[in-house]
């Protein structure tokens, strides 16, 4: 993956303007929430992509945790504060991304690279497949005009660095609810091409704005994403 695609480097930092974020969320991630989209209201930067700038900084490591604590938009200019056990994205005074790794893993930037495609992937199993059967079971659904749906933090663990091709495995997941609000809980196993696993981890999202299940609404929302899909230019 270049990621000069989907970033631009500016005063010694990283900016990501609203039409490079889509692109990202849409094209690599297949992630179309519209919460990306250049036009969005509340536009924000996907986590996926800020996740993907630390992962090529930063290299593999056997443990990796990462907080997500804030929305980046087109006027940040994140920069790397970097020690050997610690990384933030920071615009100012600022943190957006802050990842706390231990064991680094040396690696060939094609390992790097294959883990962060097939990190990315995964989330575009997120939407509908597993967040709408977590709805239904909890009897809620996020507000269709305004669907708050975003990421607060993943946890990485790897076993080896010799990843040619991998790719993510969802197993269980899990929602709590607390009112309007929501926890979803998303564990994955890492594997090899051949199948062996190499890894695990899991992602946690936040979901605001919770309401009553209603069929009808569900089936709106899921049509609406599948048509934002159906209409994104397939890749030549």
């Amino acid at each position: 993956m270049d990621l000069s695609h989907y970033t631009t480097e500016r005063d010694g930092g990283v900016s990501v303007s609203r039409e490079q974020a889509s692109r990202f969320a849409k094209s690599v991630a297949g992630d179309f929430n519209p919460i990306h989209d250049p036009d969005a209201r509340r536009f924000c930067v996907p986590g996926d992509l800020l996740f993907s700038v630390l992962l090529h900084r930063i290299g593999l490591h056997r443990r990796i945790a990462v907080d997500f604590t804030g929305m980046v938009d087109e006027h940040d200019t994140l920069r790397v504060d970097h020690t050997p056990e610690r990384t933030a994205l920071v615009d100012g005074d600022k943190t957006f991304l802050d990842a706390n790794h231990h064991g680094a893993l040396p690696a060939e930037p094609a390992a790097v690279a294959a883990l962060t495609a097939a990190y990315v992937s995964y989330s575009g199993q997120t939407f509908p497949h597993i967040l709408v059967p977590l709805w239904r079971a909890h009897g809620v659904m996020v507000n269709p005009a305004r669907p708050m749906v975003m990421y607060r933090s993943m946890q990485l663990q790897l076993e080896r660095a010799d990843l040619a091709s991998v790719t993510l495995l969802p197993r269980n997941a899990s929602m709590n609810v607390d009112g309007k609000k929501g926890a979803v809980t998303l564990p994955f196993d890492v594997a090899n091409a051949d199948g062996t696993l190499v890894g695990h981890g899991e992602k946690h999202m936040l979901l605001s704005g919770l309401r009553a299940w209603e069929d009808d609404a569900v089936d709106g929302i899921v049509e609406a994403y599948d048509a934002a899909k159906r209409a994104w230019p397939k890749p030549a």
